[in-house]
């Protein structure tokens, strides 16, 4: 036989396989309605177990991987089928239908809004193009901002989640984790570093430079251009750094910060743009003790934990597939007090008016060990 031949055999397989999963699928809607009258789960996983053994020791041994794997994906799928068939709405569910009911039309307009650093900061040009008129607080690290909304001294705190040059703020994903904080909005901010120092410096005279480490990290390429006797400092903030050169009595350090800094602070700019990558944006998030859903929400961050044990991440990420939902970031952050196990945060696209979207929080806050939230948002641009 030729290669056509083969694929004509192929072929004819493929058409009794789908006859044969239509049919499948069919018997797994009237399981979807019996369970429904029961009052049933959908997941019925000792069941699932004893057949998935059954199945890989009708075939031989070198295919019982290869059965598992196809097995798994249709055992999901008949699952995410059932679930549409008979929606069983979670609490979870039931507040993310309310917010999305009562949450106001309009993003404010004004309010009173968290950052971490001083005058010309990053995080606060990001406030001001999320909310038009903020009133902005100050405090020296992420923790401060958390704690701010979390006793009402605020109502929203902005803090950078990832860079594209220099990757996670793993120190944010962290408080995510121990705080139950809404992501209510984002924006991506072009980040243009420059060497800033007083008046008079001269680019030889540097002998310390100041800038938050995720700066310091951006400009890696530039600061090895430098005598190798220049001291690099990481402080909690570019904005800060800036402050203390104008505040010192020495002419021999510089910072790492924004361009508006330079008016900010009285200082003068002896390198401009120093990152390494000239297409360098951090998004920022707009973080809220309330959960607000506001219209046009087309962005969705959730955190979980999976069994520990092979194939638990590729069964939620079948489950994405079979909803047809985009996922835009994956990242794993290790579990505090568990060894070697991990929390998967998760970026995804999808609508939040769509059935796909109810159904995913429905079926991941009711099969997963631990199911956060994170909030449903729009991007600003």
């Amino acid at each position: 036989m030729d290669l056509q031949d083969y694929r004509r055999q192929i072929d004819e397989i493929d058409d009794q396989l789908v006859q044969l999963f239509a049919q499948r699928m069919a018997v797994a809607s009237g399981i979807a309605q019996y369970k429904q009258e029961q009052g049933l789960p959908v997941l019925d996983a000792g069941r699932e177990r004893a057949k998935l053994n059954d199945v890989c020791a009708k075939v031989p041994p070198q295919m019982r991987n290869y059965t598992s794997v196809l097995y798994s994906s249709l055992f999901e799928l008949s699952r995410s089928y059932q679930s549409q068939l008979m929606p069983q709405y979670t609490d979870l569910c039931r507040k993310i239908q309310a917010s999305i009911e009562n949450t106001p039309k309009l993003f404010p307009q004004d309010a009173s809004v968290a950052v971490c650093g001083v005058e010309g900061a990053y995080a606060q040009i990001a406030a001001e193009k999320m909310v038009k008129m903020p009133s902005i607080l100050y405090f020296k690290d992420f923790g401060g901002v958390f704690s701010a909304i979390e006793n009402g001294l605020c109502q929203y705190g902005v803090v950078p989640i990832e860079n594209s040059t220099a990757g996670s703020v793993k120190k944010v994903y962290d408080l995510m984790v121990g705080h139950h904080f809404s992501i209510v909005r984002s924006v991506r901010l072009k980040i243009d570093h420059n060497l800033l120092a007083k008046p008079g410096t001269r680019l030889e005279d540097i002998r310390e430079i100041f800038s938050h480490e995720q700066a310091i990290s951006q400009c890696a390429g530039f600061l090895s251009t430098l005598d190798k006797d220049v001291k690099v400092t990481a402080v909690s903030n570019t904005a800060l750094a800036a402050e203390m050169v104008a505040q010192s009595g020495r002419t021999d350090v510089a910072a790492l910060s924004s361009r508006s800094c330079i008016d900010l602070y009285g200082l003068k700019a002896l390198k401009r743009s120093v990152q390494d990558q000239g297409n360098n944006y951090t998004r920022f998030i707009c973080i809220s003790k309330n959960l607000e859903i506001y219209p046009g929400s087309n962005h969705t961050s959730i955190m979980l934990t999976t069994a520990h044990k092979p194939g638990a991440l590729y069964k939620i990420l079948a489950q994405f597939y079979a909803l047809g939902i985009n996922v835009t970031k994956l990242e794993s952050r290790p579990i505090p007090d568990r060894d070697f196990e991990f929390m998967f945060y998760f970026d995804l696209e999808t609508s939040i008016y769509s059935d796909e979207f109810i159904q995913m929080i429905c079926e991941l806050s009711a099969n997963t060990e631990d199911f956060a939230y994170l909030g449903s948002y729009s991007e600003v641009v």
